[in-house]
């Protein structure tokens, strides 16, 4: 068999035998998983920000989605005017989108707005819509990050640099986008961005099957494979050079008058990820001088006055201390149980396999109805507990526990995210070393009128990050404002 047989076989078997549930100890809430900062932490964290050093920073924008699920309502709409049209033809003249040369009196503004013999907007990414009108210009979604990343993600040269994940055949429309505002923006920010646009790698697609299970063939007989989900983009993101990144959907803007409070929130992420990073570094370097010195002693013929166990560097007075802070800290700050180790150099082990890995500090918004995975406390694998965002579909309905649990959640995840990529060395961590593959999902979807079951991977900021260390930070709902319905372009958050 070759790599694409196996590849195919193993998606088979993982639809056979399903994904296994998550192991919730409890919701992740305000003191317990989630940090709630006083105006003093906030400013500290700002501060952070703006002086520690990166081997770089960038947005990673996820944008690759057409804005079909934008308008479900207004092509269900089209020939029978339903509420959402009748919402859309009453408000039209609001929508930064409005053009009096497209949209006639008396016309069918759902054909106006979606078909090509209009403005075409139901074929288009959502990023290239024109989201929000202020005088003399209307701006895209794209256009507004790179007025927001200006403000909190400039480079000490000068530079934004911002990767937008994109489907291939939308990069003229987002060339033309960034045509359109790179020149005027760079002078009139005093900025050079930086700007690359790249594509979900087709290799990571996954095989689509029936309901027994078998391949699910096209018309002329061929395999089906399908986009798996935007955990696929992990691959993108191991790719950045930049060590500080910023990930926020394409979705998630507003207008300039309310962004003040945006950027203020960004640097606070910003600012407890550097303090996160510096301190987790601090702590590896501090175990490996304290091991190495005693293992060099205890390769001495003769040490004078020697009185503890040599031979055990990790059994010293010292190092015991030092394990001993630094599991305070998991435990404290990040919601680490290590499980019982067996001595201490399996101790002093653990916790530095749990101190090397890639951090992550994610924004999470107090629970307002609004849909998106939440925060919880689950048991891994290996025994200990860890921070995780879950998806719905990750948590167990028949179990007790589990759906209690889901109940006493606070928070949800709005995809406001900051990560630290390097180790304490200053290497890049491979990202795809840290991925929990028993956290995909399988969806029911549908090809040209049939029914079919769909593999998706590990989500991008749930089981591809499940074996980083998590930090959760209570964000105002103020950062939260996606347009996942046109009509939400009416909310205060996008009307000047």
């Amino acid at each position: 068999m070759d790599n694409k047989e196996i590849k195919v076989a193993k998606e088979i078997e993982r639809f056979k035998k399903g994904f296994p549930w998550m192991k919730i100890e409890a919701p992740a809430t305000p003191g317990h998983g989630i940090e709630v900062l006083t105006e003093e932490q906030q400013k500290q964290a700002c501060e952070y920000a703006d002086s520690a050093t990166t081997q770089g920073r960038c947005k990673f924008v996820p944008a690759s989605g057409a804005a079909t699920r934008m308008f479900k309502d207004i092509f269900a709409g089209m020939k029978e005017p339903n509420d959402a049209v009748k919402k859309l033809a009453a408000e039209i003249e609001k929508f930064a989108f409005y053009d009096p040369e497209v949209f006639k009196p008396g016309g069918n503004v759902a054909e106006e707005l979606l078909l090509d013999s209009g403005l075409g907007y139901g074929n288009k990414p959502k990023g290239v819509l024109k989201f929000h009108r202020y005088p003399g210009e209307t701006r895209t979604a794209f256009a507004e990050h790179l007025v927001e990343a200006q403000e909190y993600m400039r480079n000490p040269d000068g530079s934004v640099r911002i990767i937008f994940t994109i489907s291939e055949e939308h990069r003229p429309l987002f060339e033309a986008a960034l045509a359109e505002v790179k020149e005027k923006y760079e002078k009139r920010y005093g900025v050079r961005y930086d700007i690359t646009f790249c594509y979900q790698d087709k290799s990571t697609n996954t095989v689509a099957v029936d309901k027994d299970n078998k391949p699910f063939l096209t018309d002329d007989g061929q395999m089906l494979f399908r986009p798996a989900g935007h955990g696929a983009l992990i691959h993108n993101l191991n790719a950045v050079e930049e060590e500080l990144v910023s990930i926020k959907n394409i979705d998630n803007v507003c207008v300039e008058r309310m962004q003040p409070v945006t950027y203020r929130w960004k640097k606070v992420l910003m600012g407890r990820a550097l303090e996160l990073r510096d301190r987790i570094h601090g702590y590896i370097y501090a175990l490996d001088q304290l091991t190495q010195i005693r293992k060099e002693m205890s390769d001495l013929s003769f040490v004078p006055g020697a009185v503890m166990n040599l031979d055990d560097p990790f059994a010293t007075p010292e190092c015991q201390e030092l394990c001993n802070e630094i599991e305070d800290f998991l435990h404290d700050e990040l919601c680490i149980e290590l499980p019982e180790p067996k001595d201490s150099r399996d101790r002093a082990e653990m916790l530095r396999a749990k101190l090397d890995r890639p951090i992550r500090v994610c924004g999470m918004v107090r629970n307002q109805g609004e849909p998106g995975g939440g925060p919880f406390i689950i048991r891994e694998k290996d025994g200990a507990t860890s921070l995780q965002i879950l998806e719905g579909a990750q948590i167990n309905p028949d179990d007790p526990e589990a759906v209690a649990a889901l109940k006493a959640a606070t928070h949800f995840n709005p995809v406001d995210i900051v990560c630290c990529l390097r180790r304490h060395d200053g290497t890049k961590f491979n990202l795809l070393e840290y991925v929990d593959e028993d956290t995909g999902l399988i969806s029911s979807k549908s090809y040209q009128g049939r029914e079919l079951k769909a593999l998706e991977l590990p989500g991008l900021w749930n089981g591809s990050m499940s074996d980083w260390n998590t930090l959760f930070v209570e964000v105002p709902l103020e950062t939260f404002n996606p347009v996942k319905v046109v009509l939400d372009l009416l909310r205060p958050a996008h009307q000047i």
